[in-house]
């Protein structure tokens, strides 16, 4: 029984030994897998001290509109980058871009707005971070006391900007009617001016200075008063005369064919009084009422005998004298003599003549005469022609 005992005894001895061996050899494995496990832990509970140790708590103000954000963004530049917020030349970011970022701070960004601004007259594009006309006049440096404004002072100014007129408050001196008046005036033309004035234009007044230009301060402009009424002239239009050369007639034979006649022109003219005082007349139109018409001369250019046979030997100068006063183009008071020995026309044309005989040369007009010698001898000439035989 003793032995069993022992021998049990020594069984339950081993199965204790071997179990504790069997213990002893689990527990690296045991703490082998264990040690990634810690490590992982160990890595996340480091990243997340990480994590918290970059992200920042930043107000970013755009254009007046704050936000609080949280960003990892190291400087200006990344958030920027990260809000999408383009910046221009005419755009202000302050703290200035690449300064480094930290918990708690500030970025205001204001953009640039172009206005399109008019100052009496003159005209430019300025740029501006304000968001108001009050505020860009202020930022430009317009005084805009009592100036007279395109848009109210608390109008809001979008980005993409807007056109702004401004007339400022001038000084004029206006004389009118024989008194002067000083005013002072944000109006956009003389006009304007005229009208606060309380001086009134007439249909035909007018000023010194255009009516519709702009005022300038200092400036002193006049009222004319105009009265004044049209005048209409007729103005003669000298005819021209053409000369023709004639082979009918004998040579120094002028004979008229046509009778110019001069032309009519109508012409009407403003005449006005500026201040009672006359001024010079002004033509406003002209127009012809009747063309001139041409005076046509035919220029003889025939030769012609001088002698006729038994009659080159009388006194033909003293029948001239006689007849005519030795004048080649003299006409009698009747009209129906003319030359120096005084023809009708129809013995005129009979002899060959052309035209009327005061226009022919004084060598046909003879040739001719010797010619109604020899037909009907001193008859044609009753009084005069005992002048012939001296």
């Amino acid at each position: 029984m003793w032995s069993a005992f022992v021998s049990h005894s020594q069984s339950s001895s081993h199965r204790a030994a071997r179990g504790r061996r069997r213990r002893r050899a689990e527990r690296p494995e045991a703490l082998r897998g264990l040690l990634p496990r810690a490590l992982v832990v160990a890595f996340l509970a480091g990243g997340t001290t990480a994590f918290i140790a970059h992200d920042k708590a930043v107000r970013l103000t755009v254009d007046g509109t704050p936000r609080t954000l949280h960003t990892f963004a190291a400087d200006v530049d990344d958030l920027l980058a990260d809000e999408r917020l383009a910046v221009g030349a005419h755009d202000i970011v302050a703290p200035a871009p690449g300064t480094a970022l930290n918990s708690g701070d500030e970025v205001v960004v204001r953009h640039g707005r172009p206005v399109v601004l008019t100052i009496d007259g003159r005209r430019r594009t300025v740029w501006t971070t304000a968001d108001t006309v009050a505020g860009a006049l202020h930022q430009i440096g317009v005084r805009a006391d009592g100036a007279y404004l395109s848009a109210s002072r608390s109008r809001r100014i979008e980005q993409r900007g807007m056109e702004l007129a401004v007339r400022t408050e001038r000084s004029v001196a206006i004389v009118a009617d024989g008194r002067a008046h000083r005013i002072r005036t944000n109006a956009a033309t003389v006009r304007e001016a005229l009208t606060e004035a309380g001086i009134t234009l007439g249909d035909k007044d007018t000023t010194s200075v255009p009516p519709d230009s702009f005022p300038r301060d200092g400036q002193t402009f006049s009222v004319l008063r105009i009265t004044g009424s049209k005048q209409v002239r007729e103005r003669a239009i000298p005819f021209r005369t053409i000369h023709r050369a004639d082979a009918r007639l004998a040579r120094g034979t002028v004979v008229v064919v046509q009778q110019g006649r001069p032309g009519v022109r109508r012409v009407t003219y403003r005449v006005r009084a500026v201040n009672g005082v006359k001024q010079k007349a002004k033509r406003l139109r002209s127009e012809v009422v009747r063309a001139p018409r041409p005076q046509i001369v035919h220029l003889g250019i025939r030769e012609l005998p001088t002698s006729v046979r038994g009659a080159d030997h009388l006194a033909w100068h003293a029948l001239a004298q006689c007849e005519a006063g030795g004048r080649p183009n003299a006409v009698d008071s009747s009209g129906t003599y003319g030359g120096l020995y005084q023809f009708d026309v129809a013995t005129w044309r009979a002899l060959g003549g052309r035209g009327r005989p005061q226009d022919a040369s004084p060598q046909e007009q003879t040739f001719r005469a010797k010619k109604l010698y020899i037909r009907r001898g001193a008859s044609p000439w009753p009084v005069c022609g005992r002048k012939l035989h001296g």
